[in-house]
C-alpha cells in the first residue's frame, strides 16, 4: 500500500490544474470528447486504454476539492438522449466484459470493472487507475462491454463510464467476487462473505427530508483506484465529490471478508454555509413485516433490506427504534455527543421470516458506522417515508452536527463502515431486542406491546430480578410483565398502555438488574394512530 506526500503540489497548482483538467483529459467527460489525447497512452494487457500519465500523490485529490470549492459551481455535462432514453430491461443487455477487468493483468489482488452510463445514470464520470505515484485515465471503450443481440444499436459517443465494482477473491484462490460497489452520486454499497446487496451508504446528504430547502445529492465526479501489491489486504480508492453546494475529497481503505469494512475519511469544502448536512448517510428500505403490515395484501412474511436503527451512545447506551412505514414522511432525532456507532440493521435472519426464494433478504447486510475521532454534538437523524413498492428505497439515517458546517472553512470526518450481519464492535454489550410485537388488548382496555430480548448473561434466569420501565409521553402505562420466553431463551416484556388517539406518542423501555445496570437495548418506537 503506497502513500505518497503531495511533493510540492500546492492549492495555487491545484486551482490551475482545475482550470486546466478538461483539457489535460482529467475531467469527466462523454465518449464523444476523449481525442487524440488517448492517443498519448498505454493498453493494458487486459485491452484497457489508458490515457496519459499524471503525477498523484495521497493529498491530491484534497487540494483539488479544496481549489473547485473556490469555484463557482458547474453542472457535469450529461449523455446523450438516446442513452438516457433505454429502458431497464434494456441496460441489463450490457455489461463489463471481465477478461478486460481493471488490474487483471497485474498481480494486484483487487480488479475492477466498470459501468455503462445509461437509464437513471445521466453523467460520465471520471475513473483513474494508480501506481507507483501516477494516475493514468481509464478511457471508455465500447469494446469493453458485451452486448446482447437484445440491446439497441446506439453509437459508442455520447455515454461513458457511470460507476464500477470492485472484485476479488473471496471464497476461493483464483475466483473473483464483486464485494462493492461505487455508482451514482455518492452512493455505494458492500457485502460481507456470504451476503446478496441490500442497503447503500452515501458520501453526503444535504437538506434531507428538509423543510426549507430542496434535498441535494452531489456527485463523485472523479474515482482514483490503487492497483495494489500482490499480498495486499485492502483496496484504497480516492474520490472527488461536487455538488451545488460543496466539494470534496474521499479516501475509503476497503477490506473484504465475512465482514467488510471501509475506512472512510472525508473533508468537506462547502461552498454556502450548510445547516442541514448528512455525515456518513445510509439508505435502505423497509416496506413491512410483522409489526407494520397493514395496507399489504403480500405473501410474503416480510420486504425488507433493514428493520431497525441501533444506536450506541456516548453515554454507554444503547438504542434500538423498530423501522416503520409511516403514511407520511417522518423525521427523528437521537441527541449525543461523539456517539459510538449507529446503523441501520438487518436482524431478522431466518428465511421464514421473509419466504421470498428469489430476493433473500435474511441475507441483506446490516450497515454499522463507527465514528474516528472527536464527532462532538449533533444528533442521529433517522428518515422514514412512505412507500408502496420495495422498489424505493424510503429509509435514510446519518449523523448531523449541532454546529453548521461554515463556507470557506474545511471539515473533516472520519468513520469505518461495517458491512455485517450485526454490529460488530458493540455486539454482546446488552441484551438485544430480537423481537417487537403489538395488539389490541381482547378483555381490557389498551393496547399491549411485547419486546423480545434474546438470551444473554445479564438478564439472568429470575425475572423478578429485572425491573423494566416503561415511559410514553401523554399515554397511561397499565399493566407491566417481565417473563421468560422459552422461544428465545431470553426475557419478553409486556406493556401494556392507554395512547392518545389524537397525535403520536413515543415510547421507551428500559431493562434493568437489580435497580443499578441496565442490561439490554433501550427499545425506542412512535406509535402513530
Amino acid at each position: 500500500m503506497t502513500k505518497q506526500s503531495l511533493d510540492g503540489f500546492t492549492r495555487r497548482s491545484a486551482l490551475q490544474w482545475v482550470l486546466t483538467a478538461a483539457a489535460a483529459g482529467m475531467l469527466p467527460r462523454a465518449a464523444d470528447a476523449q481525442d487524440a489525447a488517448a492517443d498519448q497512452g498505454i493498453t493494458t494487457g487486459a485491452g484497457v486504454k489508458l490515457g496519459p500519465a499524471e503525477p498523484f500523490a495521497d493529498g491530491m485529490v484534497e487540494a483539488l476539492a479544496r481549489a473547485l470549492a473556490e469555484q463557482p459551481f458547474e453542472a457535469p455535462a450529461e449523455i446523450s438522449p438516446e442513452w438516457k432514453g433505454l429502458t431497464y430491461d434494456q441496460i441489463r443487455e450490457i455489461w463489463y466484459d471481465g477478461k478486460h477487468a481493471l488490474f487483471s493483468d497485474t498481480d494486484s489482488p483487487v480488479r475492477a470493472e466498470m459501468f455503462v452510463a445509461g437509464l437513471y445514470q445521466h453523467y460520465p464520470i471520471g475513473i483513474f487507475a494508480v501506481h507507483a505515484g501516477e494516475a493514468r485515465e481509464v478511457l471508455f471503450d465500447y469494446d469493453l462491454f458485451v452486448r446482447t443481440d437484445r440491446f439497441p444499436d446506439l453509437p459508442e459517443t455520447g455515454t461513458g463510464f457511470s460507476g464500477f465494482r470492485l472484485t476479488g477473491e473471496i471464497e476461493r484462490p483464483g475466483s473473483f467476487q464483486e464485494y462493492a460497489v461505487f455508482q451514482g452520486a455518492t452512493y455505494f454499497r458492500a457485502v460481507g462473505k456470504g451476503q446478496q446487496y441490500g442497503l447503500s451508504a452515501r458520501g453526503f446528504a444535504l437538506n434531507t427530508a428538509s423543510a426549507s430547502a430542496a434535498e441535494e445529492f452531489p456527485l463523485f465526479r472523479r474515482f482514483w483506484i490503487e492497483q495494489g501489491a500482490l499480498h495486499d489486504t485492502e483496496a484504497v480508492v480516492w474520490a472527488l465529490m461536487d455538488g451545488p453546494s460543496a466539494a470534496g475529497a474521499y479516501r475509503f481503505v476497503i477490506r473484504k471478508g465475512d465482514t467488510t469494512t471501509m475506512d472512510v475519511e472525508a473533508v468537506i469544502f462547502p461552498r454556502v454555509t450548510l445547516d442541514e448536512p448528512g455525515i456518513a448517510p445510509e439508505t435502505s428500505m423497509f416496506l413491512f413485516n410483522d409489526l407494520n403490515r397493514i395496507g399489504f395484501d403480500d405473501f410474503r412474511e416480510g420486504v425488507h433490506d433493514s428493520d431497525g436503527l441501533l444506536v450506541a451512545t456516548g453515554q454507554g447506551d444503547l438504542l434500538w427504534r423498530p423501522l416503520r412505514n409511516p403514511k407520511a414522511v417522518e423525521t427523528s432525532w437521537f441527541t449525543d455527543e461523539n456517539p459510538r456507532g449507529f446503523g441501520l440493521m438487518q436482524r431478522a435472519r431466518d428465511p421464514g421470516a421473509y419466504n421470498d426464494l428469489a430476493a433473500h433478504y435474511e441475507r441483506r447486510p446490516s450497515l454499522w458506522v463507527e465514528p474516528r475521532g472527536d464527532w462532538g454534538k449533533g444528533a442521529v437523524v433517522l428518515v422514514e417515508i412512505p412507500a408502496d413498492k420495495e422498489i424505493y428505497d424510503n429509509i435514510v439515517a446519518f449523523w448531523r452536527p449541532e454546529a453548521p458546517l461554515e463556507a470557506g472553512d474545511e471539515h473533516r470526518f472520519a468513520w469505518r463502515l461495517h458491512w455485517a450481519e450485526g454490529a460488530p464492535p458493540v455486539d454482546g454489550e446488552k441484551a438485544r431486542v430480537v423481537a417487537t410485537r403489538t395488539g389490541e388488548r381482547v378483555f381490557e382496555a389498551g393496547r399491549m406491546f411485547a419486546i423480545d430480548y434474546e438470551a444473554h448473561p445479564a438478564l439472568g434466569s429470575d425475572p423478578a430480578a429485572l425491573e423494566a420501565r416503561v415511559t410514553a409521553d401523554g399515554a397511561e402505562v397499565t399493566g407491566v410483565l417481565i417473563h421468560p420466553n422459552p422461544a428465545t431463551g431470553g426475557m419478553r416484556v409486556d406493556a401494556t398502555l392507554i395512547l392518545p388517539e389524537d397525535r403520536p406518542t413515543e415510547l421507551r423501555v428500559e431493562l434493568w438488574r437489580g435497580g443499578v445496570a441496565m442490561v439490554g437495548e433501550v427499545w425506542l418506537y412512535r406509535w402513530v394512530p
